[in-house]
């Protein structure tokens, strides 16, 4: 970073959200040493690069060799010979302007070691790592081990006799709202049922806001003991005052001290390892001695074992069983060691992405203190992505071919490469995942062939946020596709890659181009997308042209994979996630009790204020049947949407509020200002006063419905001007008005606005659930409504409102541009709010996250997730049937959690005693040759003939095309599908899904769909 204490926001957004302010202050400081320039060294390099460290610098004697280029994406072959480092400082020190990175093209030494906080050996002898493990620990230098060979991976950590931990896992520290508090030994702390508090015993918590047991505000943390779902015991409060109510309790993070053992001390503990995937415990305790008997044979032979060599492998197990003598294992994973012997030349960019994500993880853990490191060592192995039956390779037909895929041949073999060639992929997204796939792609030589291909889609455009993660983007990108930018890109990496770029939304409006054709010409499809809705979409269409799909996503450093096998594994599946995280209208509207309602509420207010409104007046001004459809909503919707529209085109000195100067805008943000937290509030204490109880004698004002307060407006306030300032130019924006930020001048505008007195309505309701608000809209309100709307519905015939000149500039939501006052706005509207509500403020980053919706990122999780994919795609290409073979991944990096299980196999049902599953659907061919095609009646007689079963009904969607009318049995399939869906069949539509029930099993819930070719 450019100094210490100053972060670059705009390039580190997304990460900020992972780590935090004070993380990456720290970060800020760290000079990192990576030793080793292949692929796993220059992956952990990027990812570090783009982290913000202080500086990074490079360390390798070695010059580029074949191998190499199977994984060192800054590689080319213009540098075979030439030094790895050196060849790959301009990109590196292109990733992140704000990190210093250099190189060193000597060996090793102490001297240099003891210039950095953070260590890190990849491609390193035994020797080195105890060497150099030594020093580093004796001087409190943390120390970082990371190795690959083929398809197995080690990573070690060593981070001193006393590391501090400051925050355990990220996790924002859990609060509640609290509901009771007894006045006893212990006292017992009951929170409020909207949901489950998340501590534990032994949390520390804090109280804030709590009335009538005002103690407990000035109390230091407490421990709490017998936690239940909504409560929990605290100490001794039988002395306090009585509790009344409200009240916030939350978690105090603590930091912790942790102890690490030095590598040469390391080696001998087996209680050090970290399991990841608990089906191969025997074999990571295996590959521990493996790694390093592989350390002694390379000393021993000065080279690798070479590829499928018997005489090698039988020299690498003796050396492993010789090691066990002394670490007594019970059984050894013989086999897990072979397979090691033969791969160990291998150098796979999957294996290095994700053992060089993890690895860049534990750095940013040693530089920040942030999150629990990894203790100590860590194995991995992807065996089973070798050939599922006894393979034919030889060590003869395994050896260098002197091709950038000599490391990945080394493994698969010539044949294999010949196929990976060949594919033809989907690419859906080229944003963070995408561009780690993609980067993948090139060095596998995915669809690289001359019948290969790679089709790659992406709607966006660069933004300055993505550079700090999607790490094929530059400065010099930003405004440009993705898609393009990212296929240049990765030419770069293999020139010999086919792509072709497109800019579409995968969505149903898309299916022209990506059609039947399209589908049934690919060989598989990878996800790279960011929201569930365009997950499932994706899977429905490969579920339906029965393709594979690679999908992975990330949140933070959480990060999952799942691949998708037709016939095998069950698909994606529908969107489960639950609907109940939405924010009822009636807290929002009334009674907030988190920053996140008001923040919500504000981004509500802005969508109706600066979009909605403008969009109405525009969609008035050019369609004449707008009104007239606006009556048909209902009087209560039309009155508030037809009230705005005339606002909006009614001059203020005429009673409307479109404003014709910028001392108008100021006026109306004045006035807004005190509607909405003044007047709105007084309006509901006055139907709610602060002592109001229920019909049950309790306060109304208790648990999450926190009593407001209206504030008074005063100029001298930063909030308050910054809500007027912002809402201001905004509204000024809408109606073609400049502004100003000049604070000075708008203070003295404000001395000249005549703010309206304000009385309280006894006639007013207000609501307390949405079912109250659902139950009171009627379709026809009373006759003060109706007679309100007759005289709007006679104002907005005025042809003098219906003027071209009229017309309003919608504004669209960008978080991102700190320029354009939307965040001003949503952060002073939100933090005024929660002033009212006595909500604890957000700032700015924390207001941004939330209303912004902005999923946090980091390149380290990016990276282990397309490593993951990829190892799914070796699995794919070879047509792997055994469910045993693949991987569903999940992984929590703060505290190195990775879990590794078979995917689901795809769920049976049955019709008419038949069993099938969503993959069976029956193929119909609609028109074959010169025939015309099927009516209704010969697709019924083709199922009853080919299945032996009878349609007694047929839906497509949630139409009904047949539910025994006969004289629809008569009509082509096609016509029948036009007439009862309502809709033209697009020209590209060549398979209709149709869903049947079957006379002979009609309560059967899942069918198979009737697959209708109109080709």
């Amino acid at each position: 970073m450019s100094e210490i204490g100053e972060i670059d926001e705009g390039f580190y957004s997304r990460q900020l959200y992972v780590l935090g302010h004070e993380a990456m202050r720290r970060m800020g400081t760290a000079n990192v040493l990576i030793a080793g320039m292949r692929g796993l060294g220059v992956e952990i390099a990027k990812n570090v690069i783009l982290s913000g460290v202080k500086s990074v610098t490079v360390q390798d004697e070695g010059t580029a060799v074949w191998a190499d280029l199977s994984s060192q994406f800054f590689l080319k072959e213009s540098h075979l010979g030439q030094n790895r480092a050196t060849c790959s400082l301009q990109q590196l020190s292109a990733l992140n302007p704000h990190v210093r990175v250099s190189t060193h093209t000597g060996p090793l030494d102490e001297d240099l070691l003891l210039q950095f906080q953070v260590v890190v050996l990849t491609d390193s002898s035994l020797d080195d790592q105890k060497r150099f493990g030594e020093l580093c620990h004796s001087r409190g230098i943390k120390f970082i081990v990371a190795d690959t060979k083929g398809l197995c991976g080690q990573l070690f950590c060593d981070f001193g006799e006393e590391f501090e931990v400051l925050d355990e896992n990220g996790e924002e520290p859990a609060s509640a709202m609290i509901q009771s508090v007894s006045q006893a030994n212990p006292g017992v702390v009951l929170c409020t049922d909207d949901r489950q508090h998340r501590f534990s015993d032994g949390s520390k918590v804090f109280f804030s806001e709590v009335q009538g047991m005002t103690e407990l505000n000035s109390i230091g943390p407490v421990e709490i003991k017998d936690c239940g779902q909504y409560s929990f015991g605290i100490g001794d409060t039988s002395a306090f005052s009585q509790y009344e109510r409200g009240g916030v309790v939350t978690e105090v993070k603590q930091p912790f001290n942790l102890q690490f053992k030095s590598l040469g001390e390391a080696l001998l503990d087996r209680q050090l390892l970290k399991m990841n995937d608990f089906g191969k415990i025997q074999r990571h305790n295996t590959l521990h001695l493996a790694f390093q008997a592989l350390h002694g044979f390379v000393k021993k032979e000065q080279r690798l074992p070479r590829p499928r060599s018997q005489s090698d492998a039988d020299a690498l197990l003796a050396m492993v069983e010789e090691l066990n003598t002394v670490a007594k294992l019970e059984q050894l994973d013989k086999a897990a060691v072979r397979t090691l012997s033969y791969t160990a030349r291998g150098n796979l960019a999957p294996i290095n992405a994700f053992i060089g994500g993890l690895a860049a993880q534990e750095v940013i853990k040693a530089c920040s203190g942030k999150f629990t490191p990894l203790r100590q060592w860590l194995y991995f192995d992807a065996l089973e992505c070798l050939p599922e039956e006894e393979d034919q390779l030889t060590e003869c037909s395994l050896s260098a071919k002197g091709t950038r895929y000599d490391g990945q041949i080394a493994v698969f073999g010539p044949a294999f490469q010949e196929k990976l060639e060949r594919q033809k992929y989907f690419l859906v997204g080229a944003g963070a995942i995408g561009c780690e796939l993609f980067k993948n792609f090139a060095l596998m030589g995915l669809g690289a062939g001359e019948e290969g291909q790679i089709t790659v889609t992406d709607m966006d455009f660069i933004e300055r946020s993505n550079l700090n993660r999607q790490f094929l983007f530059r400065a010099q990108d930003i405004g440009k596709s993705k898609s393009d930018v990212a296929a240049k890109a990765v030419r770069e990496i293999n020139p010999r890659m086919n792509i072709i770029a497109h800019q579409n939304r995968l969505a149903p409006d898309s299916e022209g181009v990506y059609d039947y054709n399209f589908f049934m010409g690919l060989d598989g499809v990878a996800a790279a997308l960011d929201n569930v809705e365009a997950r499932v979409y994706l899977d429905g269409r490969c579920v339906q042209h029965q393709k594979p799909l690679l999908e992975g996503g990330t949140l933070g450093c959480q990060g999952h994979t799942l691949v998708v096998v037709p016939h095998l594994t069950n698909s994606y599946g529908p969107d489960t996630s639950s609907s109940n995280e939405a924010i009822p209208l009636c807290t929002l509207k009334n009674f907030p009790y988190r920053i996140e309602h008001t923040l919500q509420w504000a981004r509500d207010q802005f969508e109706g204020l600066f979009k909605q409104t403008p969009e109405n007046v525009n969609l008035f001004l050019r369609d004449e049947g707008f009104v007239e459809r606006t009556l048909g909503l209902g009087d209560a919707e039309a009155l508030e949407v037809l009230g705005g529209l005339w606002s909006s085109l009614e001059v203020m000195e005429a009673g409307g509020q479109r404003p014709t100067s910028w001392k108008d805008c100021v006026s109306w943000a004045r006035c807004k200002w005190e509607t909405l937290y003044n007047n709105d509030i007084r309006q509901l204490l006055h139907c709610f006063p602060p002592k109001e109880v229920t019909a049950s004698g309790l306060p109304f004002w208790a648990g999450s419905k926190k009593c407001p307060h209206p504030l008074t407006f005063d100029p001298n306030s930063t909030t308050h001007m910054e809500y007027v300032v912002a809402a201001a130019n905004l509204y000024g924006q809408i109606f073609g008005i400049s502004g100003t930020r000049d604070g000075a001048s708008i203070r003295e505008t404000l001395e000249n606005v005549h703010v309206p007195s304000f009385t309280p309505k006894s006639s007013v309701k207000i609501h307390l659930t949405d079912k109250e608000m659902e139950e009171e809209k009627q379709p026809d309100g009373d006759e003060a409504e109706k007679a309100r709307l007759e005289e709007l519905k006679g104002k907005l015939a005025s042809s003098s409102l219906k003027s071209p000149l009229m017309q309003m500039y919608p504004t669209d939501f960008e978080k991102d541009d700190d320029s354009n006052f939307h965040m001003d706005y949503i952060v002073a509207a939100s933090n005024l709010r929660a002033e009212n509500y006595v909500i604890p403020a957000a700032d700015r980053h924390k207001s941004k996250r939330i209303a912004g919706r902005i999923i946090p990122a980091i390149a380290t999780t990016t990276a282990a997730v397309a490593g993951l994919m990829c190892l799914e795609l070796y699995k794919l290409v070879q047509g792997h049937q055994k469910i045993s073979s693949y991987r569903t991944a999940y992984m929590y990096l703060p505290v190195t959690h990775i879990l590794f299980c078979q995917p689901t196999q795809t769920n049976n049902f049955e019709v008419a005693g038949k069993k099938y599953t969503l993959w069976d659907g029956f193929l119909v061919e609609g028109r074959r040759g010169d025939q015309q095609e099927m009516t209704l009646g010969d697709l019924i007689q083709y199922i009853k003939e080919e299945y032996n079963l009878s349609i007694c009904a047929l839906y497509c969607g949630t139409a009904v095309l047949y539910m025994g009318q006969t004289e629809r049995l008569k009509l082509s399939v096609s016509d029948v599908v036009r007439m009862f869906t309502k809709e033209d069949i697009p020209p590209h539509k060549k398979m209709l899904e149709l869903t049947p029930s079957f006379t002979e099993d009609e309560d059967c819930e899942t069918v198979p769909t009737i697959r209708y070719m109109r080709l």
